[in-house]
């Protein structure tokens, strides 16, 4: 399995990501897991290079690679060759992150050229500062994701994502962060903190709010980030989508496997 997840790259937030226990690495090789200190600056362009490598190696091997992730810009840069944007000035980065730090990413979405603007979630604090970094540079900020899935994809590849009934998904999310708290979601963020968690790391859903003890505000950027990938998933051209309400995880796997014969 070649994981496709920004903040599952991280060592230290195997919890608060929900990255594969270890029992579960047992089973089932993961990649591009629990790699990088959460004081390091991660970035697309750098995780393309890496997934590219990944699946190419397996490929050559004669193996399938399952490339699996929540992060949509990171699954695309796995699959894809990404029209990647050059790194902005420090300068421009720090004072973009010191004011959304200070104002939160709503009020710099309000900067954004209004046809970005429509492409980002307000409360997306990573892709409003990105955005606007390029902006203040000088750079063009993408305001697309068309053409990244059928023609351009770099290998043949079944694209199957995942859906459920929403009070059901809202109930299992509400669940799993009560768990991740009492596995010690909290521990990890305030160690990550301490440690000078980097931006992209903080980006991870929850990470402020198991910081301070605030549940009820992970519970819903969480079930808020879950709709904007459903919408994603229903928009992604050439894809299958699994209605996996009533089905367990062995029946998912099958209709997978179904598809892929």
């Amino acid at each position: 399995m070649v994981g496709c997840d920004s903040i599952q790259v991280y060592r230290g937030l195997e919890v608060l990501s929900g990255a594969a226990t270890g029992v579960e690495r047992e089973r089932l090789e993961h990649r591009l897991v629990g790699f990088v200190d959460p004081a390091e600056e991660f970035s697309a362009g750098r995780f393309a290079e890496l997934a590219h490598a990944e699946i190419d190696g397996l490929l050559d091997e004669g193996r399938r690679p399952i490339v699996v992730g929540g992060t949509g810009l990171y699954l695309r840069a796995a699959l894809s060759q990404l029209d990647m944007r050059p790194p902005v000035p420090a300068g421009v980065r720090e004072a973009v992150e010191r004011e959304i730090e200070e104002r939160g990413p709503e009020a710099l979405h309000g900067e954004l050229e209004p046809d970005v603007a429509a492409t980002v979630h307000p409360n997306d604090r990573k892709r409003v500062a990105r955005s606007l970094e390029l902006q203040r540079a000088g750079l063009e900020a993408p305001t697309s994701s068309a053409g990244l899935w059928t023609e351009r994809l770099r290998h043949p590849t079944l694209l199957v994502g995942l859906s459920m009934d929403r009070d059901e998904l809202d109930r299992r999310i509400d669940a799993r962060v009560e768990e991740m708290a009492a596995a010690g979601a909290g521990e990890e963020a305030r160690r990550a903190a301490e440690a000078g968690a980097s931006r992209t790391a903080r980006s991870a859903i929850g990470f402020d709010g198991f910081l301070s003890g605030d549940l009820d505000a992970v519970k819903t950027a969480q079930r808020q980030y879950a709709r904007r990938q459903l919408t994603w998933l229903r928009k992604m051209p050439g894809g299958t989508l699994i209605d996996r309400t009533k089905v367990d995880d062995h029946g998912v796997a099958t209709q997978i496997t179904e598809r892929i014969s």
